[in-house]
């Protein structure tokens, strides 16, 4: 196939993660129980290890930040599900359902990039939209996923016929994003761990006709290990999570390799840490002489009403920070470009 110059676009999202840090099994010594205060029932368990661990962590890189962004992450009956309306299964009806519910577009400001075929809609009440069964052969009409997901998709800005590679593709909400905004010459979704793989090809083909490439690789995030049900496990991965910034350091390197010259590369992890945030970004601008950061500060102010982002960042980055009544996050996103 015939590829336009300087098309390769790169989008590692989430955090990359050894198999160590795989699905959670078990029960967890004495943690903190989350309560459903509606319905009186008894939901999600808060791992004391992993929370006494970002307590130090994110006290000492966030300051009083923190204390709003872990009320949040700590209470899932605050947290909002963005709704993202799937093109290729149009249905004016289900727009107007949202409307009436009190839904609205996630996205209306003046934003650098910002496709007509995009439609996603959140609330500012938390709840959940009822979630579509898989049925084989048919199309989902939308998907459920944090709003701040689709700001990468966004600092990208893929266009029609340019080729993309997800490199961290799993469960797939980045990856449909993309192609509700745009039709790349080659799409590759790559994801190594077995049952992850096997999850994200079962999300796109819920939501695409006719599905592209599909790899392997496995992630992790502040808001899934807050909740780890087996303490053991969760000792192991705080461990292993000083090994997260190395791993993603190669990962990033790789990936500038694959770029062509004139390529865009945006980096997204679904962390609050700064270690595997700006510090890897830092470290591969001081390493990669034929890199240059993108400004996305145009993004962000656009998307400034509807989330709440860290202050003190460079231009070509942000961090979302969850807070009540804006429950997205946490999500950083970096933008460089291969010279």
């Amino acid at each position: 196939m015939r590829l336009p110059p300087a098309a390769a676009r790169l989008l590692p999202a989430p955090l990359p993660a050894r198999a160590g840090l795989g699905p959670r099994r078990g029960a967890a010594r004495p943690p903190e129980q989350v309560e459903n205060k509606t319905k009186g029932k008894l939901q999600k368990q808060i791992c004391q290890v992993v929370l006494d661990h970002f307590e130090k962590q994110y006290t000492a890189e966030l300051g009083d930040k923190w204390t709003s962004v872990r009320d949040v992450l700590t209470c899932p009956s605050c947290w909002q599900y963005a709704i993202l309306l799937n093109k290729f299964s149009q249905s004016a009806e289900l727009e107007n359902t949202l409307r009436v519910e009190g839904y609205h577009p996630a996205f209306q400001g003046t934003l650098p990039y910002l496709p007509r075929s995009l439609k996603c809609y959140i609330s500012r009440t938390p709840r959940r939209f009822p979630a579509q069964k898989h049925q084989t052969g048919k199309l989902k009409e939308y998907y459920l996923l944090n709003a701040a997901s689709v700001l990468p998709v966004l600092a990208l800005e893929v266009k029609d016929g340019e080729d993309v590679l997800d490199l961290c593709a799993a469960p797939g909400g980045k990856s449909i994003t993309i192609l509700q905004c745009a039709s790349p010459g080659q799409f590759h979704c790559n994801e190594y761990d077995d049952l992850r793989s096997r999850w994200l090809k079962q999300t796109m083909e819920s939501f695409i006709p006719n599905p592209l490439v599909l790899v392997d690789a496995p992630c992790s995030n502040d808001r899934s290990w807050l909740f780890s049900s087996d303490t053991q496990q969760a000792k192991l991965r705080l461990i292993q999570r000083k090994e997260l910034s190395s791993l993603q350091f190669q990962l990033l390197r790789s990936a500038i390799k694959a770029l062509r010259p004139g390529g865009s590369l945006v980096y997204s992890t679904c962390t609050l840490s700064k270690a595997e945030n700006s510090d890897v970004i830092n470290l591969i601008l001081k390493s990669c002489a034929n890199v240059m950061p993108v400004d996305i500060s145009e993004m962000a102010k656009a998307v400034s009403q509807e989330f709440t982002f860290l202050s003190d960042t460079q231009q070509h980055e942000l961090l979302v920070l969850p807070e009540k009544g804006k429950a997205w996050g946490p999500m950083y996103v970096a933008k460089l470009k291969k010279i």
